[in-house]
């Protein structure tokens, strides 16, 4: 499924930032329980959201859009 393939790299990219949900949010200005909702799919990011998730942890939106595509 689509969803849990984006929720799943989502979670992926931040792990491999180091960052807790809680250091994620802050980053976006959100809340731990709305990147939590992201990561198990009951969230959907729009483009900005994921632009600046993105840039939180330190990927170009086009190698996270890469990503996708290849897994």
């Amino acid at each position: 499924m689509k969803k849990a393939r984006l929720a799943a790299l989502l979670r992926q990219v931040r792990l491999d930032a180091n960052f807790t949900q809680l250091q994620l949010a802050e980053n976006i200005g959100q809340t731990q329980s709305y990147v939590s909702k992201y990561e198990n799919g009951e969230q959907r990011l729009d483009l900005i959201e994921l632009e600046g998730v993105c840039k939180a942890v330190g990927i170009p939106l086009i190698d996270f859009v890469e990503r996708y595509l290849e897994s």
